[in-house]
């Protein structure tokens, strides 16, 4: 089973494109602090919405809001431009839920 559940911060806005066949891609990067670490330690792990998932993510969540991402590890690999084997891991985001509550001039354009 490859399951995923984190809860951080963004570290920077969203960035949305579209594929080819016009399919929205939304990346973003979260910060999730280490709970058992001694000192203020963080993880930065970058995630990937698709489609629909994609717009909301763009739409709504901007760099410094705490969200809670559900989904799946997903590795792959690419020869750079010098040749070199590259692996890349990134979380493959099916759902992700505000974690805080917004700054109150947001409050009354955040979707019920």
């Amino acid at each position: 089973m490859n399951k995923v559940i984190l809860m951080g911060r963004l570290t920077r806005d969203p960035e949305l494109t579209y594929t080819q066949n016009n399919t929205a891609i939304c990346k973003f990067s979260l910060a999730v602090n280490r709970e058992f670490s001694k000192e203020k330690e963080a993880d930065f792990i970058n995630i990937t919405t698709w489609s629909k998932t994609a717009e909301f993510v763009n739409k709504w969540f901007k760099k410094g809001r705490q969200v809670a991402v559900c989904g799946r590890i997903q590795t792959r690999t690419y020869d750079d431009q010098s040749g070199q084997k590259r692996y890349v891991t990134d979380v493959v985001a099916d759902s992700v839920y505000f974690a805080d509550s917004a700054k109150k001039e947001d409050n009354d354009s955040l979707p019920l």
